[in-house]
């Protein structure tokens, strides 16, 4: 009877040691800024605010505000408060101690006038002013204006800007006036539901 000679056990081949340090120092080498994605989910977005308010921290920087001469200030030539005016009006501009010049010519003590209508709060005095039906601009320097209200009570109110829009420091202001607007008369073929037959 013929004897099988047994074969070896082979043991498992291993990989060196140095074969596996690459993938772990490529693991532990990541850049810093993806770490902050590595983080729980409520870190992660403090974190990623964070970054956020300190990027936009230069760009939020308002412009400097232009000063202006002490004692100076805006007024109404007309309409004077507490006047009725028609629903269509006349608005005139006065200003003292100041000159006026077009948005976007930057002139000591120089500015251009806005009208604030009827704003119970005066806007943001350290950027520049927003432009809507209740702050009309007058940028190209004019000193008056033709206004249609409705009819009831308004209030009026100049504010200077200066080149690009941003009140003085301090502001220069007038007084806040309040006008009444009469409603415009009936045209007489109208209160009779028709228009008069013409005589010749």
């Amino acid at each position: 009877m013929r004897h099988l000679r047994s074969c070896p056990t082979l043991a498992p081949v291993s990989a060196p040691a140095t074969a596996l340090a690459p993938a772990a120092t490529a693991r532990t080498a990541l850049p810093r800024p993806w770490a902050v994605f590595r983080l729980p989910a409520p870190a992660r977005a403090a974190a990623m605010a964070a970054s956020m308010v300190l990027c936009a921290g230069p760009l939020a920087a308002q412009p400097e505000r232009s000063p202006a001469p002490e004692g100076a200030y805006a007024y109404f030539i007309s309409p004077a408060h507490g006047e009725t005016v028609a629903q269509s009006f006349t608005v005139r501009f006065g200003l003292e101690g100041m000159g006026v010049a077009p948005a976007g010519v930057e002139r000591a003590n120089t500015g251009h006038h806005h009208l604030l209508i009827n704003l119970e709060e005066p806007p943001r005095m350290d950027r520049p002013l927003p432009a809507n039906d209740q702050v009309q601009h007058f940028g190209g320097g004019q000193t008056q204006t033709t206004l249609r209200l409705e009819p009831g009570q308004h209030t009026l109110q100049l504010l200077l800007g200066d080149h690009t829009h941003t009140p003085h420091a301090p502001p220069v202001l007038s007084e806040k006036i309040t006008i009444t607007v009469r409603p415009d008369p009936v045209p007489e073929d109208d209160e009779k539901g028709g228009k008069l037959p013409r005589l010749f």
